[in-house]
């Protein structure tokens, strides 16, 4: 390439001084966490999300948790998750004592295989947790069609999901929680922290409470300082203040971010369906607005072996890549160890883990980057087929 090498980076915080300014307020005052700024944060994302009622947390990994825990996932208990995930998914389930039943994935968007969830529902099965893959919506209507079914408790991984849509709804509303994460280079950041909703108001408000030690009123609402009760064992899973300052003014960029997102999402596909033996995950339906988190690029035919080098030939020319994820997390050592690994029974989630790149498609790139990258893309193309 004749073109300046760039440095295009994976991920980067959209961080400016109004950010920056509302975390300096809140550390003039005195109250550090659990106040009034988590309130507010609150607030903002349940209308951001346009219903529902929101609770923010330490991590999307607590409010994971947190569901598991609230909807009495235990010993003896199945839940089903699909194979091709973060692990944080899995883990939530794990930690409480409940066994995660994993389902393959779809090749064209890397989500739960729904088609293939009521041949593992047992009567030893509780709930369904899924993830809506690189922040592409999973058909909702079918999941809790099946969940009415077998009367099963759904968790809704939203991690990468935010300003993601199906039917009208955000998801994260269409199941009995969804889980946000807002760690550095997610849609928006906290620098840690989370967020769980739900469409249940009683549901959220018992999750709040619990997250909080069950404790039955926050230092706002004492009359005597130091005067509470407790009403049942809970947790410490909280935000901060300054965490929530900092989410507000993060949500008031969402509509600029998903917009550009959305832009460099859709140049950078229109490029790369344009070369051989590449596919883009992505969903063809009208009923579904992706969050565009990521472009995931999956190599096909004679490219399926080369991941490595091609990740090393973009690193060379300064695009940033990821991998979502490195491995099915049933062939992951703890989990293959105590669960062991049906080889053939996660074909496309293997696919998907061994032979795919994620590349970068946030605000702080623009088209031009996409250009940039479909042409180094494309230059190491020519480079395979002249070798």
């Amino acid at each position: 390439m004749s073109e300046e090498i760039r440095q295009i980076h994976f991920g980067r915080p959209w961080i400016e001084d109004v950010d920056r300014n509302a975390v300096i307020e809140v550390l003039k005052g005195h109250i550090l966490t659990h106040g009034p700024k988590c309130a507010e944060f609150e607030r903002k994302f349940e209308i951001l999300m346009g219903a529902g009622h929101a609770v923010t947390t330490s991590s999307c990994m607590a409010s994971l948790h947190l569901a598991s825990i609230y909807f009495g996932f235990g010993k003896g208990d199945e839940v089903i998750a699909p194979a091709q995930t973060h692990v944080a998914t899995v883990h939530a389930i794990e930690l409480v004592g409940a066994k995660p039943v994993f389902v393959d994935c779809e090749l064209e968007t890397g989500n739960i295989d729904i088609d293939k969830i009521e041949d593992v529902i047992t009567q030893k099965t509780k709930g369904i947790t899924l993830v809506h893959f690189a922040g592409i919506p999973v058909q909702m209507d079918k999941i809790m069609r099946i969940a009415d079914k077998y009367n099963l408790k759904v968790v809704e991984d939203c991690a990468l999901a935010v300003g993601a849509i199906y039917k009208g709804k955000h998801v994260g509303l269409w199941g009995d929680v969804g889980c946000y994460s807002f760690y550095p280079v997610k849609h928006i950041t906290t620098g840690e922290g989370g967020m769980l909703v739900s469409k249940d108001e009683n549901t959220a408000r018992e999750i709040a409470n619990f997250r909080a030690f069950s404790v039955d009123r926050t230092h706002t609402q004492r009359k005597l300082p130091g005067v509470y009760d407790v009403t049942g064992v809970g947790m410490n899973y909280r935000m901060s203040e300054m965490q929530s300052a900092l989410g507000c003014t993060q949500l008031d960029k969402v509509p600029a971010m998903l917009s550009r997102r959305k832009a460099n999402f859709e140049h950078l596909k229109a490029r790369l369906l344009e070369m051989t033996n590449l596919h883009v995950l992505d969903s063809n339906s009208d009923e579904v607005a992706n969050s565009h988190y990521c472009l995931i690029l999956v190599l096909q035919g004679a490219l399926s072996s080369k991941r490595t080098g091609f990740i090393e030939r973009l690193k060379t020319r300064g695009v940033g890549t990821s991998v979502y994820y490195p491995q099915p997390v049933p062939r992951m050592s703890y989990y293959q160890s105590k669960y062991g690994y049906d080889q053939g029974k996660y074909v496309n989630a293997e696919i998907i883990s061994d032979n795919s790149i994620a590349l970068p498609v946030a605000p702080h790139l623009d088209v031009d980057d996409m250009d940039y990258i479909a042409d180094c893309i494309s230059d190491i193309l020519k480079e395979e087929k002249a070798a």
